[in-house]
């Protein structure tokens, strides 16, 4: 009879411990699973991921003491494949999806997700897969849509969003103002949007504006 496969250690990061001791029940009802460790903040995470050397961190992202977003860039600054990195949390912004991608993360779920969908996502994330809720999933197809603006239609796009009128941002990149309308018909499809201020609106929500 063949051996069992090792059990995916598991260190979950989160500032609430009732929250935490949750994630603890649901993981180790399923005998594939061992919580190893838990963390209340992102230097807590790191330091404990450095001593306990886990295979998947559960990470949440806002906590008091250290966002799980600058734990995830540190880890993966040590090491770019291990311990595998899932984020935990209750914020769909695209913002916050696209920081904790950017940085490392594995995958993106939220606290909403289903026991035996976390279960799963858990195995398929320690298994090497990509797993993410199906509003991460939107908003990264979204911003690689947005990733085609090209460089006049930001610079458009962030004189728009400093409060300047179509006449106005014309005479700030010396252009017609037919030209800065026919930019902005380009980027509304583009953003998914119907006028500027919702084009402005959704490019800080994407990060594409500072």
């Amino acid at each position: 009879m063949s051996e069992p496969a090792p059990q995916i250690k598991i260190l979950v990061v989160d500032d609430h411990p009732v929250v935490r001791d949750g994630i603890r029940g649901m993981l180790e009802r399923d005998d594939r699973m061992a919580v190893v460790g838990e963390a209340g903040d992102g230097p807590e995470a790191v330091a404990l991921v450095r001593a306990m050397d886990p295979d998947l961190v559960l990470m949440d992202l806002r906590m008091p003491g250290g966002d799980g977003v600058s734990a995830i860039r540190e880890l993966r600054a040590s090491s770019p494949t291990r311990p595998r990195i899932l984020v935990l949390t209750t914020y769909d912004t695209d913002r916050d999806i696209h920081a904790a991608i950017d940085a490392g993360a594995d995958g993106y779920l939220l606290k909403a997700t289903p026991r035996t969908e976390l279960v799963d996502a858990v195995v398929r994330a320690a298994a090497g897969h990509s797993v993410l809720a199906p509003s991460a999933a939107r908003s990264l197809v979204d911003r690689n849509r947005a990733a085609t603006l090209t460089a006049r239609e930001l610079q458009v796009l962030s004189a728009i969003a400093r409060g300047g009128t179509n006449q106005e941002v014309a005479r700030e990149l010396l252009v017609s103002e037919a030209t800065v309308k026919t930019h902005l018909l380009h980027v509304y499809p583009k953003l998914g949007v119907r006028d500027r201020a919702a084009a402005v609106r959704v490019a800080f929500q994407r990060g594409l504006l500072d």
